[in-house]
């Protein structure tokens, strides 16, 4: 009787222990709740916009407004339809001898024009032409002190004030109008054909210098 009950017993212990062969023999997992999985999503963090730099706003290119007396010189200046007679061709932009004491200021830099030219037997002419803004422009020829001997012009009607100078081969003839002063210069080979050409031109300076006045 006893060794049946034992027959018994070990039959039902290789039962339980049958039934426990699939599970993982692992008591952690066996026992414990199933273990939840999370996803973490990382964010990049934001990224600071880069510091807006201010620059000063660029200088105006607006120049100032040309005055109409500057467009009056201009219009003083001789051309070379003017100087077609004379046979000149266009030189250098310079002026020397007596024109340079025909000057302006800085701030007032383009009411004074020039002009030069040529003649093929190597004479060269010269033209410089001042507006001088509220001064009356004959006592600015009054003023003047060229260098030789004065030299007498033939009267212009129209003109304000005129004189002329002539030193070696060199002559020299301003003329003022108005604000205006043209001053025209003749170097050539001789004294006596500086001083037929400069009478000469003194005749168109002048034409070109009345007709350039402000209405």
């Amino acid at each position: 009787m006893r060794h049946r009950q034992v027959l018994a017993v070990v039959a039902v212990a290789s039962a339980v222990l049958s039934g426990c062969a699939d599970r993982p023999n692992d008591l952690d997992t066996y026992y414990d709740d199933p273990t939840t999985t999370t996803t973490t999503t990382t964010v990049a963090p934001a990224v600071a916009p880069p510091p807006v730099v201010r620059s000063d706003p660029p200088p105006s290119t607006t120049s100032k407004p040309v005055s109409p007396l500057v467009r009056t010189v201009a219009q003083a200046v001789l051309t070379d339809a003017d100087l077609a007679e004379e046979g000149v061709s266009p030189g250098e932009a310079k002026v020397s001898n007596c024109l340079p004491m025909l000057r302006v200021d800085e701030p007032d830099e383009q009411l004074a024009q020039d002009g030069s030219w040529r003649y093929p037997t190597g004479s060269s002419l010269e033209q410089r032409v001042v507006a001088y803004p509220g001064k009356g422009a004959a006592a600015v020829v009054q003023a003047v002190k060229c260098a030789g001997q004065a030299v007498t012009l033939p009267a212009v009607a129209g003109i304000d004030a005129q004189r002329g100078w002539c030193e070696g081969s060199t002559c020299t003839v301003l003329l003022a109008k108005g604000e205006l002063v043209s001053g025209v210069q003749v170097t050539a080979n001789t004294a006596a054909r500086a001083s037929e050409a400069a009478k000469r031109l003194a005749k168109i300076a002048a034409a070109k210098l009345k007709a350039a006045q402000l209405p």
